[in-house]
């Protein structure tokens, strides 16, 4: 089972976001329920090794906190908004991926770039210049008060998410 870990967007943000990516003009959308900020990419998991991590992150103790998400990027095909450097999120995002190696879930080693992806382009596709106006978008503080596990399953038009688990922080 394709799976992640990760934020899920509360309804204002996510409106926010949906202004956003309409005033882009260029990439595939992402659907107001996939929008997201991704913890740990599991990739494909069986659903045993699923069910380990959901017992993990049951016991997974945070403080709530806020994180700012600010400006427009692209890296890849993703058109996305960052997410400002935050101790708290990075503490999180150690405690998911240190979660998921203690149940046998093997994670890329990348560096830790959090974002809400807004939309992606198609193959070979290069965005144009991204508007001046667009990149001061802003939320200085969005809530981060639950971690989600989420499948994700491909369709031709893109991948449909489904909330398998949450946990309350």
């Amino acid at each position: 089972m394709r799976a992640f870990v990760a934020i899920p967007m509360p309804q204002d943000v996510a409106e926010a976001l949906l202004r956003l990516q309409r005033r882009l003009g260029f990439g595939r959308p992402v659907p107001q329920d996939n929008l997201h900020l991704t913890l740990a990419f599991l990739d494909d998991q069986p659903e045993e090794l699923l069910e380990d991590l959901h017992e993990e992150l049951s016991t997974l103790r945070a403080a709530p906190f806020t994180i700012e998400l600010a400006g427009l990027g692209v890296f890849g095909t993703a058109i996305h908004v960052p997410a400002s450097d935050n101790p708290n999120l990075t503490a999180l995002y150690d405690r998911i991926t240190s979660a998921c190696r203690r149940v046998g879930i093997p994670l890329q080693r990348r560096r830790f770039r959090p974002h809400v992806t807004l939309a992606r382009l198609g193959k070979g596709q290069s965005p144009p210049p991204l508007k001046t106006e667009l990149s001061d978008f802003q939320i200085p503080a969005l809530p981060v008060t639950q971690v989600a596990l989420y499948h994700s399953i491909l369709h031709p038009k893109g991948a449909r998410h489904e909330e398998l688990a949450s946990y309350q922080l």
